[in-house]
């Protein structure tokens, strides 16, 4: 009797020292300031989504949350810094929807495993894409933009935030259905494409919702909405599978992440506290801005979200042929 009392005391002394460093890293944390990097350059839409959530996920934590961001190679360059950090909780994500259900479809070989190596925090919001030109531009309507396209092709130019951005499959889908072709010419992030569209380097872009505020000033004109249903912000745009790209959808969801081996206690934490951010006045309204939809949701319901999108996304790769070249 004594034997085993004996034994299972010594049993539950290493159970507990083996959860001890677990149990006191999520009772502890935070306890110092945290990395929130986002993939893409500054001004793009994961950065604007970033920074109206880090101020106030500080305020609720107690620690500094200071924001880096990390753009190249299509938002593998931040995600890979993210993967390979350690997993303390003091390290995030702000990602674009693309680096989870595009990228990964179009890299052969990549620096990390999005699968294995990244652990999902929560949503940000549903981003959609919005085909704009110049407000002096001779395209008038997308039928403009498309008989133009037709009969002359390579003529035009359009910019994305990088090979298998959201915005460069957006456009290669648009051209793929429209049945036109035109030049893609790749940026370091959507503010930069969006710069040269405004300095009449580019003839259109698949904006990600920055553009919002030169489509008020009337500097750009707003052509079409890439979703499956008319945005909030601009209900007499027609999409363009009512302009007969039928079946049409470019929607994505930006999302924090942190590195696999992260304590569940640590990111049931950030999940609540960033779902009851996003849905605060301030930055619901921010993200609405951008012509996109907040959209708490726990981790299990954005990886369901993320597979379903992917295998979407798959899809309209393999039947448009689409690369990362």
């Amino acid at each position: 009797m004594f034997i085993r009392q004996r034994r299972l005391a010594l049993a539950a002394a290493l159970l507990g020292s083996l959860l001890a460093p677990l149990g006191a890293t999520a009772q502890d944390w935070p306890n110092k300031p945290i990395r929130l990097i986002v993939n893409f350059a500054p001004g793009s839409s994961p950065d604007v989504i970033g920074r109206a959530v880090a101020t106030p996920l500080a305020q609720a934590l107690g620690v500094s949350v200071t924001v880096e961001n990390r753009s190249g190679a299509a938002g593998m360059v931040g995600a890979d810094a993210v993967a390979k950090a350690p997993a303390d909780g003091y390290t995030l994500l702000m990602a674009s929807g693309s680096t989870a259900v595009i990228v990964p479809t179009i890299t052969p070989k990549m620096p990390y495993d999005p699968n294995k190596d990244l652990a999902p925090v929560a949503a940000g919001a549903r981003v959609e894409l919005f085909l704009v030109v110049r407000s002096n531009s001779p395209f008038k309507t997308f039928a403009d933009l498309q008989d133009f396209a037709r009969a002359n092709p390579g003529k035009l130019s359009y910019g994305s935030p990088g090979n298998g951005s959201t915005p460069h499959v957006g456009a290669e889908m648009l051209k793929g259905m429209a049945g036109i072709f035109a030049v893609h010419i790749p940026y370091r992030g959507s503010a930069a494409a969006l710069q040269d569209l405004l300095a009449g380097n580019l003839d259109f872009f698949m904006d990600p919702g920055i553009a919002a505020p030169h489509i008020r000033a009337g500097t750009l004109r707003l052509l079409a909405v890439g979703s499956t249903k008319r945005s909030f912000l601009y209900p007499d745009t027609p999409t363009l599978a009512e302009l007969g790209l039928k079946g049409y959808d470019a929607g994505s969801t930006h999302s924090f992440y942190a590195p696999a081996g992260t304590p569940q206690p640590v990111i049931e934490r950030l999940n609540r506290e960033i779902n009851r951010i996003l849905v605060s006045p301030v930055v619901s309204q921010t993200i609405r801005n951008l012509g996109a939809e907040p959209t708490p949701m726990t981790p299990a319901q954005l990886t369901a979200l993320n597979a379903a999108d992917t295998r979407r996304y798959a899809a309209i790769i393999k039947e448009k042929g689409i690369s990362a070249d």
